[in-house]
């Protein structure tokens, strides 16, 4: 969360100074460079994801940056591939008058209108978002803009969001973001969602209206204040979750130091999950059809050195693999913040990818000229380099914590691979697997960027399925195809599950068509890491698989084969959960008391439903993150090692009659997206999870 900015260039934002304050620690010069264990990465052609969009690449605007709308800006942003640009500029969009240019309490700078801006974004080649003013605006006032840019000026803006972090308003006790609003509930909030929604799309129904949420993990998610029903993402699906086509979230994970803030993009595969479950629980039927927006991000530490680099880059290309359509940073510029050293380089503690020229108050020390790239500017630019819109992302492995992997199949068959080295002493030698993939003999196009560099490199180095990579770097591939195969089968469209228990599920699909031989059967393949385990084939469009494992969860995809043997592209993902059984001779009810967005309070309800007494009695379940935790709890013996927690019965309460129960309660604490575990075994036996 970055909220208003009034100097005349910019304003680091106090929310954003909040999340660096106290972190921008100097790391030292890093120690000359080492050759350190040989990595292994592999990449698999079968394990399909997300399909890179045409709006994937994104950054903010803001009204307070007078560099908005030069064309030396707009062609920076079109040299790193930036494909969606959102106005007018975060806490200040719930301010902000359209029609009057006006933000009343801040500062708006000249040449910051909305026709300066979309000449700016057609001069780009990328695509408007626009977020209408909740917090002091009208319904009525956002369709009177929409009717200006699409029907007055002909824009075609499509994507338009209600409000900038409207949470914020001080209903759960933090205040930072304007809103007039007497009620300042998500509920009222949802009202006001559905009025929006109506009024503008009555000006031009095409137009996609998105919804203000809260992203897993990060405050107040999970929180619920006096007289509310749920959370606030709970409460504004199950009202608007109609009327809407999008879910916009902002991520800020902070971190102690540059390891730990590079590191966080391991919460994102989880925290998708956890807001998709959340879609579908609350916002009713058809709720797939709603997309996922990330509209605010930036690292903890390093905003203008590599660890942003590595940040955002990894990051991108981790939500957009995960089917997020749209990833913006914040900012393009924002100004000169707490300075310090951060690998060697000096960090400005600028939230911006530009340069703003500025100095700090005392003039002891200012930044590069304006408009001069920092490093994350030059991350978003091998994000350019590495995805392309049509491009299929597909797994990425590494055996190695410091080094992540990315990859994407493009049209033609070439591939691409994104290796982010998070180690800032030593180079590692990697070996690249590939798996329904065989790479053409020629070296490869290799882009790196290296700590400290003001450019990317670009060379024809190493071989495909060789390559060593500097410490603190960031690495795309771009390899081809030995052999382009011509008429292929078509990937099989989006499979679906039904029939889930807590062991089988049965997956369907929609049929793909034949290429140059008729379709000889499907395969469905499970993902496990990188690699694809073969669930079966079937001639038909579903299939039924068996001895799954209860409360786990399972990603799959769908491939062609035709009577030539050659091999589709791979479907879309589908993820599974099972469930727990039906019938069992013990249930479990886990609930939650109480959650502050990093800890809770949580009760068991352990309940024999079998014929015969238990005499003493043991449960268990796993975490299904790391970094989740057991602290403490009462009316049982509590353990935990590794992720598994262990619940004993006390002397008082050890026997369980057919039909009793007994609760016991603990404190919960979570670092990451807090995955209620979906197993639980007592004595041996999995219970029916209530």
């Amino acid at each position: 969360m970055k909220p208003l900015s009034f100097s005349v260039r910019r304003v680091a934002a106090p929310a954003a100074m909040l999340l660096a304050a106290g972190v921008l620690v100097g790391i030292g010069q890093p120690a000359a460079q080492a050759t350190a264990t040989p990595v292994t990465v592999t990449v698999n052609a079968r394990a399909g994801l997300a399909t890179m969009p045409a709006t994937g690449l994104g950054v903010n605007d803001a009204i307070w940056d007078q560099e908005l709308g030069t064309t030396a800006v707009s062609d920076l942003l079109k040299s790193a591939g930036v494909q969606m640009r959102r106005y007018p500029g975060g806490s200040y969009s719930d301010i902000y008058h359209w029609e009057t240019h006006t933000a009343p309490g801040g500062y708006v700078a000249p040449n910051t209108g909305f026709d300066t801006f979309m000449a700016g974004v057609r001069r780009t080649g990328a695509q408007p978002m626009i977020v209408a003013n909740y917090g002091t605006g009208t319904a009525a006032e956002a369709a009177g803009w929409v009717r200006y840019a699409n029907v007055t000026k002909g824009y075609g803006v499509k994507y338009w969001t209600i409000g900038n972090e409207n949470y914020g308003n001080g209903h759960y006790g933090a205040n930072w973001e304007a809103d007039n609003h007497a009620d300042k509930s998500p509920a009222q909030y949802a009202s006001e969602v559905i009025a929006y929604a109506d009024a503008m799309k009555a000006v031009d129904p095409t137009i996609k209206v998105g919804a203000v949420l809260t992203i897993p993990a990060n405050w107040p998610d999970a929180v619920v204040a006096d007289g509310d029903a749920g959370s606030w993402n709970k409460v504004v699906l199950a009202a608007a979750g109609s009327k809407i086509d999008f879910v916009d979230v902002h991520w800020y994970p902070g971190g102690g130091s540059a390891a730990e803030a590079v590191g966080k993009t391991e919460h994102i595969v989880d925290a998708l999950y956890l807001l998709r479950q959340q879609i579908a629980q609350y916002a009713g039927a058809n709720s797939s059809r709603i997309g996922i927006s990330l509209t605010e991000l930036n690292v903890g530490v390093g905003q203008n050195t590599q660890p942003g680099a590595l940040f955002l880059a990894d990051a991108y290309a981790g939500l957009l693999e995960g089917g997020v359509f749209s990833v913006q940073w914040w900012n393009v510029h924002n100004g000169i913040g707490n300075v310090s050293t951060v690998a060697g380089q000096t960090d400005y503690g600028d939230f911006g990818m530009l340069s703003s020229g500025t100095c700090t108050a005392d003039n002891s020390t200012c930044e590069p000229a304006l408009n001069t790239p920092f490093a994350p500017y030059h991350g978003l630019s091998m994000l350019g380099k590495f995805a392309r819109t049509g491009d299929q992302f597909i797994r990425a492995a590494t055996d190695q914590p410091l080094v992540t992997a990315h990859a994407v199949r493009r049209s033609n068959g070439d591939l691409a691979v994104l290796l982010v080295n998070k180690d800032p002493d030593n180079a590692y030698p990697v070996t690249i697997d590939y798996a329904g993939f065989s790479p053409a003999g020629a070296a490869p196009t290799v882009h790196t960027y290296t700590n400290g560099a003001a450019s990317i490199a670009t060379a024809q180095s190493g071989t495909a399925t060789s390559q060593t990579l500097a410490p603190y770097s960031l690495t795309v591939v771009q390899t081809k195809a030995a052999r382009v195969v011509t008429g292929l089968p078509t990937a099989p469209g989006q499979p679906t599950a039904s029939g889930v228990t807590d062991q089988a599920a049965t997956v369907s699909w929609p049929a793909a068509r034949a290429g140059a031989h008729p379709i000889a059967k499907y395969e469905v393949y499970r993902h496990n890491g990188a690699v694809s385990e073969q669930w079966g084939e079937t001639p038909g469009t579903s299939f039924t698989v068996g001895n799954l494992r209860p409360g786990s969860r399972y990603t799959v995809n769908v491939l062609a084969r035709d009577t030539a043997g050659n091999v589709s592209w791979a479907s879309p993902p589908l993820t599974i959960t099972t469930g727990s059984p039906a019938q069992s001779t013990c249930s479990v009810r886990f609930g939650y008391v109480t959650d502050w967005a990093s800890g809770y309070v949580a009760n068991l309800d352990i309940t024999n439903t079998g014929t015969y007494a238990i005499d003493g009695w043991t449960l268990t379940f796993d975490w299904p993150t790391g970094w989740q935790q057991m602290n403490g709890g009462w009316n049982a013996n509590w353990s935990q090692t590794g992720r598994t927690v262990k619940v004993t019965n006390l002397d008082t309460n050890g026997r369980l009659a057919p039909g009793g129960s007994v609760s016991a309660g603990f404190v919960g604490g979570y670092s990451g997206p807090n995955i209620t575990p979906g197993a639980f075994t007592l004595n041996g036996t999995v219970c029916t999870a209530l």
